[in-house]
C-alpha cells in the first residue's frame, strides 16, 4: 500500500477526531449544557423515545454524561489511532442517533437549524460513514497506536539476530515509531485552542457580564437571556373563524426591519441585518414551542414564512395585511397566492383611504372581504385611527375580526405635530400609533368580532407587563408584539400572568 494512501486516511481520521474531541469539551466546560432540548424538538421515527428520555431527569444525566464523555473519548482515540476500530464503532452508534433526532429532510428539522439546506446528506451522515470505513481497515493502514502496538507485538516473536545492519534497522524502526507519533503535534494543537478559548470565555465573563469598574464613561449592560426552562407554559388559544389563534401573536415588524425606532435612522437596517433567514428560523421555532401560532406581517414576508414552513415543518400560521399591489384587491390575491392563511386590509392603507374619503374604499373594502371569504379565509379591517373602524361600521362594512392599535400615552417620547394633527400620513410621527386610546376601548366594548390589539408596547416605548395588562383589561382578545428571540419566553411569561389576573367588563370574542 502506498505510504501517502496511509497518510491522507491518518490525517482523516485525526480531523474527524479532533472534531468529536471539541465537541465534547465544548460542552464539558459549558455547565448549563444538556442534550434535553435537542430530544424533545425531534420529530422522526424515534421521536416518541426521545421526547420520553427528555422528560426524565434521571435518564438526562446519564444521557448527557455519555454524550460528552463519550465525544471526549471517542475522539481522543481517533486522535492518537488507539483502539481505532471500537471507537469508530462507538462514534458511528452516535452518529446514528444523531442522525435519526434530525435528519435533513424537509419537515424533519424542526428544532434544529443545520449549516445549509440539506436533502438527506449532511455531516453527521458522511462522519458516520468516515467511521464505518475506519472500522473496516486493518490497523496497519494508518499511523497511530493500534499500528505501533501491532509491530510492536509482531517484533516480540520474531527478534532479529543481530547483524553489521542493525543500525540501518534501527534507524528504520525509529521513522516507524515517529509516523505512529504523528498524533503527538496535534494534541499539542488541541490543547493550545482549548486554553485559549477557555481564556476567551473567561474574559467574557469578567468584562462582559459583571458590572465594569468605569464610572465615567458609558458602561456595559448586562441581561439575562431566559431559556425554555423557564418558560410557565404555552399561550392560550382563542378563535377566529374556525382557526385557533394563540392570545399572543408574533409581530412582523422586526423580521421585516420596521422597527419604528422614532429618530434612530440605523435601527431599521440593524434589525434586518440581525434577522438572517437562520435567526427567523430560530426565532419562529422558540415561539412556537411557547405555543404562538400565528405571526402578523406584510405579504414581503410571506417568502422566508414559507421557507421556514417548508424547511422545518413549522405550523405558524401567517397573518397577511395585504399591504402590497396598487389596492386592497390586488393584495388578496398575492397574499393567497404567498400561502397567507389570514388576511385583512392594512391598517395604514385604510387609515389613509378613509380620511381623504376616497371614492369607492367601502364598496372596496366590502368585496375585498367578500374575496378573502370566498378563498376560505377569515378576513379582517386593520386600522390605527378609530375613527377608521366607526366608518367602517356606520357603511356596512363588518369583517370577521379587527386588527386595531391600543396603547396607553403613558411614555415620554408621546409627540403631536399640532399644525398636522389631523393628517394621519403626518400629524403623528413614529412614536404615536394609537391616537385616542379610550375612544378606542369605549367603542371595541360595542363590537361582537374578534379584536387583535396592535402596537400594545407603542414599539417598543412601553414594559410588557403594562402593555399587555392594558390591552386585555381593555378588550382586546388577541395582542400582536413584536418580539426578538431572546425576548419571547419572557413575554409568553409575563401573557401568562396577565391573563391568569385579567380585569376586563368586554366579554371575550373568539
Amino acid at each position: 500500500m502506498k505510504k501517502t494512501t496511509s497518510w491522507m486516511l491518518t490525517i482523516l481520521r485525526i480531523l474527524v477526531g479532533w472534531h468529536f474531541m471539541y465537541e465534547g469539551i465544548t460542552k464539558l466546560i459549558n455547565p448549563s449544557w444538556t442534550a434535553k432540548y435537542y430530544l424533545m424538538g425531534s420529530k422522526w421515527i424515534f421521536a416518541d423515545l426521545f421526547h420520553s428520555m427528555a422528560s426524565s431527569p434521571g435518564v438526562m444525566n446519564i444521557v448527557d454524561f455519555m454524550n460528552v464523555w463519550g465525544l471526549i473519548l471517542i475522539g481522543l482515540s481517533l486522535i492518537i489511532g488507539l483502539y481505532v476500530r471500537w471507537s469508530s464503532i462507538a462514534g458511528a452508534i452516535l452518529l446514528f442517533f444523531y442522525f435519526v433526532a434530525y435528519p435533513p429532510i424537509l419537515g424533519y428539522t424542526f428544532g434544529a437549524i443545520t449549516e445549509g439546506t440539506y436533502q438527506w446528506v449532511d455531516k453527521n451522515l458522511i462522519e458516520l460513514v468516515l467511521l464505518i470505513v475506519f472500522a473496516s481497515v486493518p490497523a496497519d493502514m494508518m499511523f497511530g497506536g493500534d499500528r505501533w502496538l501491532k509491530n510492536w507485538k509482531d517484533e516480540k516473536p520474531n527478534a532479529p539476530i543481530p547483524s553489521d545492519k542493525a543500525g540501518a534497522g534501527y534507524s528504520d524502526k525509529r521513522r516507524e515509531v515517529l509516523r505512529d507519533l504523528i498524533s503527538v503535534p496535534f494534541l499539542g494543537a488541541f490543547a493550545y485552542v482549548v486554553y485559549k478559548k477557555n481564556k476567551w470565555d473567561s474574559f467574557e465573563k469578567k468584562y462582559l457580564t459583571e458590572k465594569p469598574d468605569a464610572v465615567s464613561s458609558a458602561t456595559l449592560k448586562s441581561f439575562q437571556f431566559t431559556s425554555l426552562e423557564s418558560l410557565k407554559g404555552q399561550v392560550p388559544k382563542g378563535k377566529i373563524g374556525d382557526m385557533e389563534i394563540s392570545k399572543m401573536m408574533m409581530g412582523g415588524n422586526l423580521i421585516g426591519g420596521w422597527a419604528h425606532a422614532r429618530d434612530l435612522i440605523y435601527v431599521d437596517k440593524l434589525v434586518k441585518m440581525y434577522h438572517t433567514d437562520e435567526k427567523v428560523f430560530q426565532t419562529l421555532m422558540l415561539a412556537e414551542k411557547c405555543g404562538i401560532n400565528s405571526i402578523i406581517s406584510n405579504p414581503a414576508q410571506l417568502r422566508v414564512i414559507q421557507k421556514y414552513k417548508h424547511e422545518t415543518g413549522g405550523q405558524i400560521k401567517f397573518f397577511s395585511d395585504c399591504g402590497a399591489g396598487k389596492d386592497f384587491l390586488e393584495g388578496i390575491e398575492i397574499s393567497i397566492k404567498g400561502g397567507a392563511d389570514v388576511c385583512y386590509s392594512h391598517g395604514g392603507k385604510t387609515d389613509i383611504a378613509i380620511f381623504n374619503k376616497q371614492p369607492g374604499i367601502f364598496d372596496e373594502l366590502k368585496r375585498g372581504l367578500d374575496l378573502i371569504r370566498k378563498y376560505g379565509r377569515p378576513a379582517g379591517i386593520g386600522a390605527h385611527r378609530i375613527e377608521s373602524v366607526m366608518a367602517c361600521i356606520e357603511n356596512g362594512v363588518i369583517p370577521d375580526f379587527w386588527v386595531k392599535t391600543l396603547h396607553t400615552h403613558d411614555y415620554w417620547s408621546r409627540q403631536v405635530d399640532i399644525d398636522n394633527k389631523d393628517v394621519p400620513e403626518q400629524g403623528f410621527r413614529d412614536n404615536n400609533f394609537c391616537h385616542k386610546p379610550q375612544e378606542t376601548i369605549d367603542f371595541m366594548s360595542t363590537l361582537d368580532q374578534p379584536w387583535i390589539a396592535f402596537k400594545t408596547l407603542a414599539a417598543g416605548a412601553l414594559k410588557p407587563e403594562n402593555g399587555f395588562k392594558y390591552a386585555f383589561d381593555n378588550g382586546a382578545d388577541f395582542i400582536c408584539v413584536g418580539m426578538y428571540d431572546f425576548q419571547i419566553v419572557d413575554d409568553v411569561n409575563i401573557a401568562l400572568n396577565v391573563l391568569a389576573n385579567v380585569n376586563r367588563t368586554r366579554p371575550w370574542r373568539g
